[in-house]
């Protein structure tokens, strides 16, 4: 089995950037035809939970690692910078004069805040989806253990999460009035996201045993343009307050979309001329790298910056303003993910990002960023489940 799939990694950066745009284009101000692309730009959140279950997927398929240090690797692996956002803002809240619900800051540091309305956006407001990831956390080595020697469930699996998206999406004409209700359920609930994972999981599954028909890179990139257009006029014609409206469709809907995007990068990644610069290149597993930092702090610094110049008026100033949020916020990531995302997963688990019995790995790149799998010694496996022992990305 290759021991790289560094478009994945690259992935993260575009799905980030998506994310960005949507806070810039809601909050600061929508530029002329880039922001009505990025205004359903959240959806990126959505490829973070497929990318999450196929890596995991991926990773620890065929790898004996005791569900305890699983869990002790992804703590380390994404709490250390949550508890670091979760103070800036809070502090940044402070200094602005916001109020916060105390409850709702304490539940999001040990990530239940999610499960809740009152307390989904507390601390850290981008914190609520990594309440949703350490739900899937704790159900992924059941869910392993359950699907990867039963090959027969992964079609049947994969389908009916693809059609769970549209059903849940759908259900929306059952439920309260009450859109902030209705939006914690739909959107923020991790029983709601739940089958993205699962999703992700199973596609993982099929493409490191070879079982997923080749699809085109390009052309799954396109579709996932092509999705983010559609639902352009779509806006336009029905508003976010109306159930059959495309917010919730656009975080709901897409998963199928990422998931073939995810398989076609990593099909790619595993042929003879390895993944596109675009994504495989080395400035783009690096960006790829300082994503989930970005991810964690780019509103904080929209909000700060809100507070004290405010929104910028007319469009070369509002691109300006935008992009040097963008290019601040990035740099902050950068340097929060060398002093302080690796070192602190170094130091919770003792080792520079290596698993048990295997060789030391250089660098400890995001969660779930799929840069390298260290080969495990040949164990008594089937000729069908190669080992791979997971290294610097879990």
């Amino acid at each position: 089995m290759p021991s790289r799939l560094p478009s994945l990694t690259g992935l993260r950066f575009w799905a980030a950037l998506l994310v960005v745009l949507y806070h810039l284009s809601r909050k600061v101000g929508e530029l002329p035809l880039l922001g009505p692309l990025a205004w359903y730009g959240r959806s990126g959140v959505t490829f973070f939970f497929v990318l999450s279950g196929f890596v995991l997927a991926w990773t620890y398929q065929g790898s004996p690692v005791p569900a305890r240090s699983f869990f002790r690797r992804r703590f380390a692996r994404i709490w250390p910078l949550h508890a670091l956002a979760t103070a800036l803002s809070l502090g940044a809240d402070a200094v602005l004069g916001r109020a916060v619900l105390a409850v709702a800051a304490l539940w999001s540091l040990p990530l239940l805040h999610t499960w809740a309305p009152e307390t989904v956006l507390g601390g850290n407001p981008a914190s609520w989806s990594l309440g949703a990831e350490a739900w899937f956390y704790l159900l992924f080595p059941l869910l392993l253990r359950v699907l990867a020697p039963r090959r027969r469930c992964w079609l049947p699996v994969a389908a009916g999460c693809a059609a769970l998206g549209p059903a849940l999406w759908a259900a929306g004409a059952l439920l309260p009035a009450d859109p902030a209700l209705r939006g914690w359920l739909l959107d923020y609930l991790p029983l709601t996201r739940t089958p993205q994972f699962l999703l992700g999981v199973v596609t993982g599954l099929a493409v490191r045993h070879g079982l997923l028909p080749r699809v085109p890179l390009a052309a799954a990139a396109a579709a996932v343009a092509g999705w983010h257009a559609l639902l352009v006029p779509w806006h336009a014609a029905v508003p976010d307050t109306l159930w059959w409206g495309p917010y919730s469709a656009a975080q709901l809907v897409p998963a199928p979309l990422f998931a073939a995007l995810l398989a076609a990068a990593a099909r790619r990644d595993l042929g003879p001329g390895g993944g596109p610069r675009l994504l495989a290149g080395r400035w783009a597993v690096r960006l790829g790298e300082w994503s989930y930092a970005w991810y964690l702090v780019h509103e904080i610094g929209i909000r700060c910056w809100l507070w004290t110049v405010g929104r910028p008026s007319g469009t070369a100033a509002l691109l300006a303003v935008e992009l040097l949020l963008a290019a601040v916020t990035l740099a902050s990531a950068g340097a929060l993910y060398r002093w302080v995302e690796r070192p602190c997963e170094r130091l919770l688990r003792g080792a520079p990002g290596t698993a048990p019995g295997a060789p030391a790995a250089r660098g400890t790149p995001l969660p779930h960023s799929p840069v390298r799998v260290v080969r495990q010694r040949r164990r008594s496996v089937t000729r069908d489940q190669p080992s791979s022992e997971p290294s610097r990305f879990t």
